[in-house]
Parts: C-alpha cells; structure tokens; sequence
C-alpha cells in the first residue's frame, strides 16, 4: 500500500519506524549515544546534525505526515521558525508576515530579524490582496499561519497559493498536539530536500536539535495524534456552542461556528475546526478573577494537551506586544485562550459555570 493511500492513524503509528532488531520489538529502539562508527556508518551522524538514527526515524514521519520529501525535528517550535527564516534569508531579502500570528514569531520578526540585515513587512489584514501588496522585488518568503493564535482567525490558503505560486514549507509547534501531554518541547519542519538541505546547514550552527530521548518520547505521542485531536476537535464544538449562550460571554471566536465571519472558509479548507475555542468575558467580569476560580481546568501558558488549558493572551504568548500592538490586533485584556482536552464536555462546563 502505497504511502499517500495510508491512513492518518496508519502513518502515525507505522511511519518512521526503525528496523526490526534482534529483539523483534513492537516499538523502535532508543539510540542514546553521541558517537557513532564513522567508517561503517556516514562520518557525519552526530545529534546536533539532526541525522542520529531516530531522529531519521521520526524526520521521516513528520515528512510523510505533511505529504513533503524531507521533515527536520527541532528542540521547540521557536527553534523550527528561526532556523527556517534564517536558512532561507540572507541580508537584504525581504519577508512579508501576516500581522495576527504567535507572539513569539512577531517577536522575532519585529525585534530581531532586522539584525541580520533581512527586510519585513506585517501586513494589514489575512486577506489575499493585504499579502500581495506587501511583495517587493526581493520578497523571498511570505509567511502565513492558520488558524491565527488567538484569535482563530482563518487564513486563504488557496488564494494565498494563488499569489505565490505554492507553499514550500510547513512548520508545526510539535509541543502541541502532535506531543498532546503538555511534557514535552519541541518543532517540526517539512519541505523538499533541497530546502531541507539549505535550513539544515543553518539550523546545525544554531544548534536547536532535539534530544534523541524527546525525540523517542514525540514518535511515541504522535502515534495516538489523530484519536486525541479527534476527540478535541468535538468537545470544541461542544464547548463553543455552549460559550455562546452564557451572559457573562461577550462573544465567542471558534471556526466551527456559523458566527464566526470565517465560518465558510474554515468549512472549505479544514478537516474540523481545531481544539481550542477563544472567547472574551463581558467587562464587569475580573478574566484573572474566572482564571483563578477554575478547578478542573487548568492555568497553563501552553496548550493542545489531553488536559483542558486556559489563559489571557495579554499577559502570556502576547505579553511581549505593547498594549497597543495588542489592541491593533484585536487582543483584549478580556480575552480568554481555552484548550479544549478530551475530557467530559459536561464536567467542563460544570467547572465553567461554577467559576463564572
């Protein structure tokens, strides 16, 4: 059965795997060492290379999963992003980047990015025309994220490929749910060979590999990846459409409802609408106050795990943007980030209304 023709759960548990060893062992060996035989084996294996035999293992799935030639597994998300914009762009190229992204990736770009000499522009709006007019002779990347963080605001891909003629590179915050247990750090890159080839000449030098025992730890999570987001995705909608009827909610951002303005292209593009339901209190209500009241959800700064997240954008992924920047991006103090986990739906909104 050819690879394209497998299914999402088959590829997550079989695709990577190790051969067989001498044990006949139903799950790939762990391979701890830093040093390999350089005359059997190809002189260059060495972790921070990103090519141990693991890390070849789980490369691999993450290539397969994303339908691309080559994957590169990284030690965060953030590692993933740097190593890819630097390997890509050299001083004097210029990027174009939507402006409702991850804190972290506006960060880097607004912040930093600038002291390689490399060029940017944020553009005004996800709509297909504010990334066009934004192109320049010497635009290398366009750099899009959907749905957007937090505000799940959907992104065009066909009307975006359509101006820029494919995408090249996918890039996943492997912490999320692809690791799905909130226990570990990590990213994924997936494209061609030759792009892979140009990121990883970088990311060796950056340093931002993945320890073959994550590594080991991500292939095992990924295995049960489509049963949880599965499960998310439904408790989601559940917990979205309940949000909206409750008084103390001024309103509720989740694709999968048909009040959301994105609600049809979400429906054309997206197999399910995502884990995680973003929803602002009404103003007399303290959004810290709601946070501390929670009992079965929990206070956490990241989110995608088994175990249902809440927090204020404000002051965490986007506390970094001054309030202005956050007010330009539609990110009120009020606003609540929930991760929707596979508990109960029913237990979930129990501990909601016993917070409100």
């Amino acid at each position: 059965m050819g690879e394209k023709n497998k299914d999402l759960n088959t590829l997550c548990v079989h695709e990577g795997e190790l051969p067989i060893d001498q044990y006949k062992t139903a799950v790939s060996p762990l391979y701890f060492s830093t040093a390999f035989d350089y005359q059997d084996q190809r002189r260059d294996q060495y972790p921070r290379y990103f090519n141990t035999p693991n890390q070849i293992g789980l490369n691999q799935k993450i290539a397969a999963l994303d339908h691309c030639e080559s994957g590169l597994v990284f030690a965060s998300g953030m590692a993933a992003i740097t190593s890819t914009l630097l390997g890509l762009l050299s001083a004097g190229d210029h990027m174009v980047i939507q402006n409702s992204i991850y804190g972290g990736t506006y960060n880097f770009v607004a912040n930093h990015i600038g002291d390689f000499g490399i060029q940017y522009d944020f553009t005004d709006g996800l709509e297909a025309e504010d990334f066009a007019q934004k192109i320049k002779p010497n635009t290398k990347i366009i750099y899009i994220e959907s749905p957007s963080n937090p505000l799940l605001e959907i992104v065009d891909f066909k009307a975006i490929v359509e101006a820029q003629y494919g995408v090249d590179v996918i890039i996943h915050s492997a912490t999320k749910y692809m690791s799905g247990h909130s226990d570990i750090l990590a990213g994924t890159v997936a494209c061609s060979q030759q792009l892979r080839d140009r990121i990883a000449k970088r990311a060796k030098m950056l340093g931002g590999n993945l320890s073959d025992l994550t590594v080991w730890l991500l292939d095992r999570s990924i295995k049960t990846m489509g049963l949880r987001v599965d499960a998310q995705n439904k408790n989601a909608m559940i917990m979205a459409t309940w949000l909206e009827a409750q008084p103390q909610v001024e309103r509720v951002l989740y694709p999968g409802l048909t009040s959301h303005p994105d609600h049809a292209l979400a429906q054309s593009q997206m197999c399910g609408f995502g884990g995680v339901v973003s929803f602002e209190l009404s103003k007399k209500f303290s959004a810290v106050s709601f946070l501390n009241n929670l009992k079965l959800i929990k206070r956490a700064s990241s989110f995608a795990g088994v175990e249902s997240t809440a927090l204020i954008p404000a002051l965490t992924s986007h506390s970094l943007l001054t309030s202005d920047q956050r007010s330009a991006l539609g990110i009120s103090d009020q606003l609540i980030r929930f991760s929707v986990g596979i508990e109960s739906a029913e237990d979930l909104q129990s501990d909601i209304a016993q917070a409100f």
